[in-house]
């Protein structure tokens, strides 16, 4: 079947062939539960994460650069799938986590038909979605956790393979974003959690971020981070090879204040560390 699942509509049969996202079949490089999420979301036990290889969206800068660009990772099939979701279940997760979904969508409502978790499902993505995906994920999703990298075209065109990025992202959130907010005892039932990393000289950019999440600001959390670490390919890209200052940080922050964000989680500067990406098992 060709695929058309992400706004690049690549129409590659990706049983035979690679598709723009980089990847031929179901691929993925780890599943554990994972406890350096959201509060709400790796809660007790730990978040399920389920790492999936190859992306569309190609950051530069991204900190799981062996994954995106399909340079590691295990295939599998949705009965195998499947299998990872009830093992994650059976070792306490508090959710299953699908990190990097948007190109799997058609493998993972095959895994569910076939299993599906009486847990939460977290949707964990990029954001640079179509609608009609979305309806059809919406049939399994309890929480969106997606990321909302830029609102600028000139950063987006810069730093990934799509400047039409907001295009697509701003009308994605805006659909996360009905999701019921529901939480037990602090974990997260159902939901959306919205999420920005701010990257050297864009805090600008970010501020633009944090006034169109403020449209919405009493339905979802709103996670701001401050982990960026040079890593990728940027090489050619002087401004990402440093870290992002205390003052760039302090601006976003105080632009949360000043539009009356409530439910925020803030990281502080000890998150921008290598450490924090995973050890990949395939």
């Amino acid at each position: 079947m060709n695929c058309n699942q992400c706004p690049i509509g690549c129409g590659a049969d990706r049983d035979k062939n690679v598709g723009a996202c980089g990847v031929q079949g179901l691929k993925i490089a780890k599943y554990y539960l994972h406890p350096f999420e959201e509060p709400p979301i790796s809660y007790s036990a730990g978040s399920g994460c389920i790492f999936f290889c190859g992306c569309s969206l190609k950051c530069v800068f991204c900190q799981n650069f062996p994954l995106s660009r399909n340079e590691r990772g295990l295939n599998i099939d949705k009965f195998r799938l499947a299998d990872i979701f009830k093992e994650l279940e059976d070792r306490g997760a508090d959710n299953i986590n699908l990190v990097n979904p948007t190109h799997y969508l058609r493998d993972i409502m095959g895994a569910i038909e076939i299993y599906r978790p009486k847990i939460p499902i977290v949707y964990n993505t990029h954001g640079y979605e179509t609608a009609e995906s979305l309806k059809i994920a919406d049939s399994f999703v309890d929480i969106w956790l997606p990321d909302l990298k830029f609102i600028d075209p000139a950063l987006a065109g810069r730093y990934t393979a799509r400047p039409d990025y907001a295009k697509f992202a701003l009308p994605a959130i805006e659909f996360m974003a009905k999701k019921p907010l529901v939480e037990e005892n602090g974990k997260m039932i159902s939901g959306c959690i919205i999420r920005h990393l701010v990257l050297p000289l864009a805090a600008y950019d970010s501020i633009e971020v944090v006034k169109f999440v403020a449209s919405f600001k009493d339905s979802v959390y709103f996670s701001l981070m401050s982990q960026y670490t040079p890593c990728g390919d940027i090489k050619n890209l002087p401004e990402l090879q440093r870290r992002i200052t205390r003052r760039e940080y302090q601006k976003v922050v105080s632009a949360v204040e000043e539009q009356g964000l409530k439910r925020v989680f803030l990281q502080d500067f000890d998150s921008a560390q290598s450490a924090y990406v995973p050890q990949w098992d395939y």
